[in-house]
């Protein structure tokens, strides 16, 4: 039991950093019952992207994460706070290529054409993306070859815009329908095959 209690302590660290571990402990002061659920915390992807970033910086390199690596600000503080910076596209057209800078894909993953810049434009790369996203992309692209045979339509169900829609999407070059409300169904032709997918 003191074992577990050890990791989930040193899980609180880890990802929450020290501050919030510290509020936790005086709350468990004030007699305060704070339960963690061991099925809590991140994604197996994110916590990878994460640990990724972590041996790079500890490597010396100079860290530049496309988005944020995670939607949670205070993870994404101790990242930077430890020396990873979050770009965004247009800042990675500036990016200088050194031998000490790496671009970390995050979990969400990324269209095919940002890999082409990133080899384009010389740019060490570190890919995160998540082993489910990964596998999403492939069914992504057999899902367009299919229609493609048919005449039918791909449709990705998920949030216009977010990185991991578009990643999706960018393996087909945007050829996918994005539903995000009832509304984008207009115009779908449902006498014809769909392939639907899920963000």
């Amino acid at each position: 039991m003191e074992c577990k209690r050890y990791e989930q302590r040193e899980y609180l660290r880890k990802v929450f950093g020290a501050a919030f571990y510290k509020k936790v402990q005086k709350w468990k002061k004030k007699k305060m019952k704070t339960k963690i659920d061991d099925k809590s915390g991140f994604c197996y992807g994110v916590v990878s992207a994460i640990s990724k970033a972590d041996e790079l910086i500890a490597e010396g390199k100079r860290v530049y994460s496309l988005g944020d690596i995670v939607h949670n600000d205070l993870e994404v503080a101790r990242l930077a706070a430890n020396g990873v910076s979050t770009i965004d596209h247009a800042a990675l057209q500036q990016l200088v290529p050194t031998p000490d800078t790496t671009v970390l894909i995050r979990a969400h993953g990324e269209p095919k054409s940002t890999y082409a810049t990133l080899r384009e434009r010389g740019l060490d790369f570190v890919d995160a993306t998540c082993p489910v996203v990964a596998k999403l992309k492939k069914l992504t692209i057999e899902a367009d070859r299919q229609m493609n045979e048919v005449g039918g339509t791909v449709l990705i169900l998920g949030k216009k815009g977010h990185a991991e829609v578009v990643g999706l999407n960018g393996q087909i070059e945007d050829r996918a329908k994005v539903v995000e409300k009832i509304e984008d169904l207009e115009g779908v032709d449902f006498s014809r095959p769909i392939f639907l997918l899920s963000q």
